[in-house]
């Protein structure tokens, strides 16, 4: 069929319509697992807690195959903010790190101080923004202003916003504008 796409489900589309573009696109829209030990109902109800627009829309549940107790959560589909996760409750095989992280982007000191709190409570606070919960995912609790800063046309003033971040724990959006704007 000319033009025509094939999807791994086997839909078949012949047509270059908006409608099926948005089809092409909710398949192909990325879902973060997040593999926890047991506690990824836990966490689910963690996160759903703070961020708004966020629900929990799915949970299934081991059977007897197992490898699991039967009975037991298995997976949690949940939102943050209308972005689709899943929490996996895969065993204590593998555990967070750094390596990978979330990222906010926060609009005002306050939703920075809100994040920062709530997110941290039970876990370790780190440099430059980064923090890890209670369950050991790794956030960055960013102002979207540190990007225009360390972006700015002006190097020694990007730098300056640069070296203030570097000494900060949480962000402080006040002194970052201070610094970057120290002559």
């Amino acid at each position: 069929m000319p033009g025509a796409m094939i999807f791994p489900s086997g839909l078949v589309s012949t047509s270059d319509t908006d409608e099926e573009e948005d089809t092409m696109a909710a398949l192909t829209k990325i879902t973060p697992c997040l593999w926890f030990d047991t506690q990824g109902e836990e966490a689910a109800t963690f996160y759903t807690s703070i961020f708004e627009n966020s629900r929990i829309t799915g949970v299934t549940h081991f059977g007897s195959a197992g490898p699991r107790p039967e009975g037991t959560v298995m997976t949690v589909n949940f939102e943050l903010d209308g972005q689709p996760f899943v929490a996996l409750n895969g065993g204590p095989e593998f555990t967070f790190n750094e390596a990978l992280s979330l990222q906010i982007n926060c609009e005002s000191q306050e939703e920075v101080d809100r994040f920062w709190a709530k997110l941290g409570a039970g876990g370790e606070h780190g440099p430059c923004g980064w923090l890890k919960d209670k369950y050991g995912v790794s956030w960055q609790v960013v102002p979207v202003v540190l990007d225009e800063l360390i972006a700015d046309p002006d190097p020694e003033r990007a730098q300056r916003a640069m070296k203030a971040m570097l000494g900060m724990s949480k962000l402080d959006i006040a002194e970052l504008q201070q610094a970057a704007d120290a002559a």
